[in-house]
């Protein structure tokens, strides 16, 4: 009876062990990415009105074009419910338990739908992914709308301002 409680509370100690190593490794990830990924904005106090707007989870920023390199700095690694709006600036990404942010219009290089980011992955074209610049750095943000019926108005909304901005410049 003693050699099995040994060895439960060896098993134990190891799954913690292994939890606290997890942990610092995060810590030590976002201190890094602090440095490199600027603070993303802050949603403006007067957005306007929203054109579109959808329901669903917040799944991730990631480096663009690396699906795995999920960004962890200030909150943005956190997998939650969200709403997203889009305004005639930008969009409003409102998280539960997380920083909301803002991503202006202008700093948009992209929208598609993907299948899979940061360690989830689901059917085909089932997250809508914005790429945009944070200052100089190339992100990509995943969102799973409760209703993947929005996603062709979000991304025919979102190239239109490309060409826009392509257009005007």
């Amino acid at each position: 009876m003693s050699d099995r409680l040994l060895l439960t509370l060896a098993v134990f100690a190891f799954f913690l062990f292994c939890v606290f190593l997890m942990w610092r490794g995060w810590r030590r990830k976002s201190r890094a990415q602090s440095v490199q990924v600027p603070p993303f904005p802050e949603i403006p106090a007067e957005p306007g009105e929203a054109s579109l707007e959808s329901t669903g989870v917040y799944i991730s920023t990631t480096t663009a074009g690396h699906w795995q390199e999920r960004v962890v700095t200030r909150g943005a690694g956190l997998r939650t419910g969200a709403v997203w709006r889009l305004h005639e600036e930008g969009i409003a990404i409102e998280r539960g338990g997380a920083p909301d942010f803002w991503i202006p219009r202008a700093s948009v290089t992209g929208v598609r739908k993907d299948k899979g980011m940061a360690g989830k992955v689901m059917g085909i074209d089932a997250l809508l992914v914005v790429t945009w610049l944070a200052g100089d750095v190339e992100l990509d943000t995943g969102f799973r709308g409760d209703d993947v019926d929005d996603y062709p108005q979000w991304i025919e909304a979102l190239q239109d301002t490309r060409n826009d901005i392509k257009g005007g410049a």
